[in-house]
């Protein structure tokens, strides 16, 4: 995937930044949801220009998956690009948009990783421990970890795991002969509830409806901001 250049991180800010993630490391809990949730949501984030991060939530009935609420937040970039070190860059606008939602979700699909991730702690584990909330991350594109690639037939899964053959996630084909999603718990949620619900919300797309339709009104609040 292009990656714009950016200058090397701050030493210092990387040192701090990753202390700060193996402090939030300690107090995910993977565990199944317990509860047939009745509120998912999905959020995603993009940058419409390098100064600035517009965070989207939309929040879905389950299973029927109507939308029941959009909401968004813009505000400036305050952390600089570092790999590994994404999720303090997004998280903090992306709880300005959570706080816009009139209902909370009983679960939230992140767009990104959850512990899928060098140090176990990517947004979507990153978001969850900070708000206390079941999360769990479907991600286009793998960060960590090994895997056979499953079946081309939609429903085939493989394990991620990592040199230890430690589970990180699973390798989920969304639709015929497409390129598969890596699925991982975050906080409050076990692979099993992951894997389950983004079988759950596929509607002939690639993508799960949580991640699919924040991704689609991020596009169309951008044209709000034009």
């Amino acid at each position: 995937m292009y990656r714009p250049y950016h200058p090397p991180a701050d030493p210092l800010l990387v040192r701090e930044l990753t202390q700060v993630q193996q402090e939030l490391r300690a107090h995910v809990r993977l565990q199944p949801l317990g509860y047939e949730p009745t509120l998912i949501a999905g959020c995603d984030s993009s940058f419409p220009t390098p100064e600035t991060i517009l965070s989207v939530f939309v929040l879905l009935q389950f299973p029927s998956l109507e939308l029941v609420e959009k909401v968004y937040h813009v505000g400036p970039v305050e952390v600089p690009y570092i790999p590994g070190l994404l999720s303090f860059r997004e998280a903090p606008n992306v709880l300005r948009a959570y706080d816009k939602l009139q209902q909370k979700p009983d679960i939230i699909m992140v767009d990104g990783h959850g512990i899928a991730h060098p140090r176990r702690m990517g947004i979507a584990a990153h978001l969850g421990v900070l708000l206390d909330s079941p999360t769990f991350g479907v991600a286009k594109q793998k960060l960590t970890g090994t895997y056979q690639e499953p079946a081309i037939t939609k429903g085939s899964i493989s394990p991620l795991t990592d040199k230890s053959g430690e589970l990180l996630g699973e390798v989920i084909r969304s639709k015929d002969k497409v390129n598969p999603l890596f699925v991982s718990p975050g906080h409050r949620c076990d692979q099993t509830t992951a894997t389950r619900l983004t079988l759950a919300c596929l509607r002939g797309y690639k993508l799960p409806e949580p991640t699919r339709l924040a991704d689609h009104w991020a596009e169309e609040f951008k044209k709000e901001l034009r």
